[in-house]
């Protein structure tokens, strides 16, 4: 049975300027999007104009979705692809706001895959085991697999995070924890603390997902009430403990290899990416990042001594 929690937020499919950006999403991908999901800072802050909008668009097939085989490849060897987008206002009722969105393209079957736990890097479960919001759905069917899916996500965060998590403890610590694991798995220029808050301000959701998948982990795990606190309680063997560390060591060094590939990749699916790198990491790290000329000229060549300078200034971790 299906039991995703409902995520509280903005109707945001009902904004007129959203529609007209979806509308304007399935046409370029030539109505292949059988769904369209949003998560992120502006589904948890409620104002869909506060940044990037994050959008992922499920599509049928990658052949499908784009007129350019290269596209499709690019999306096929390594999903997602990710691009660019925005909708100017078409009515005055947000003050003509422009809505911004950084558009992630990926397949149904390779969606389904990164929510399971066939799919060792932790990049799509590790993400969607978050609040998200189905703005779109074709039918019921899709919409069923989707929420499966995004069940699924979860499930796979709690089996493969908890035997690398101390035994006992809140489940505030439990959620802070296991998506922090998942957040070091790649290049992240936010400060400290955003697993803390997404777990902080989602406690309820992840309150209920726990509650769902206590009983299916593969291993004894339990919840109870203390100081009027949700709190959890695992017995997990020694080996399964070490065998869980190395992997998410093994996941930390693949994730960050992956992530500067999925940049590099953006730069040529990406309508100016190097631009819009820049901005993220302006954004998340409050420090001016000016992209030098010769990585522009020759991003392939320079790129990766300006990373390693981004690295070495702690942008990056």
């Amino acid at each position: 049975m299906n039991t995703y929690p409902k995520v509280a937020g903005p109707d945001a499919v009902l904004d007129p300027t959203l529609a007209a950006l979806l509308a304007q999403l399935d046409a370029r991908h030539h109505g292949t999007i059988c769904s369209t999901l949003v998560y992120g800072s502006c589904l948890r802050s409620g104002d869909i104009y506060d940044g990037l909008l994050d959008l992922y668009l499920i599509c049928d097939s990658y052949r499908a979705a784009y007129r350019r085989p290269l596209l499709a490849a690019a999306n096929w060897l390594l999903p997602p692809n990710v691009f660019y987008a925005e909708q100017k206002p078409v009515d005055d009722g947000n003050e003509g706001k422009t809505l911004r969105s950084k558009v992630t393209v990926i397949s149904l079957r390779d969606f389904q895959r990164g929510c399971s736990p066939a799919w060792f890097e932790s990049y799509i479960w590790g993400r969607f085991a978050q609040p998200t919001r189905i703005l779109y759905a074709r039918d019921q069917s899709v919409r069923g697999q989707i929420e499966t899916a995004l069940t699924q996500a979860a499930h796979t965060l709690l089996r493969k995070a908890l035997p690398a998590l101390p035994a006992q403890g809140s489940l505030l610590t439990l959620w802070e924890q296991s998506l922090s694991l998942s957040y070091a798995t790649e290049l992240r220029t936010e400060r400290g603390g955003r697993a803390q808050e997404l777990a902080s301000t989602s406690l309820d959701f992840y309150g209920a997902l726990t509650r769902h998948h206590a009983s299916d982990l593969g291993f004894s795990f339990s919840l109870h009430t203390q100081d009027e606190e949700l709190h959890y309680r695992s017995q997990i063997g020694t080996i399964r403990r070490r065998l869980a560390t190395l992997a998410w060591a093994l996941r930390r060094g693949q994730g960050k290899l992956l992530s500067i590939v999925r940049l590099i990749k953006a730069l040529f699916t990406f309508e100016g990416g190097l631009d819009y790198i820049a901005w993220k990491l302006e954004r998340h790290s409050g420090e001016e990042i000016l992209i030098p000329d010769a990585v522009r000229r020759a991003p392939l060549i320079h790129l990766w001594g300006f990373f390693w300078g981004l690295y070495r200034r702690g942008i990056f971790k």
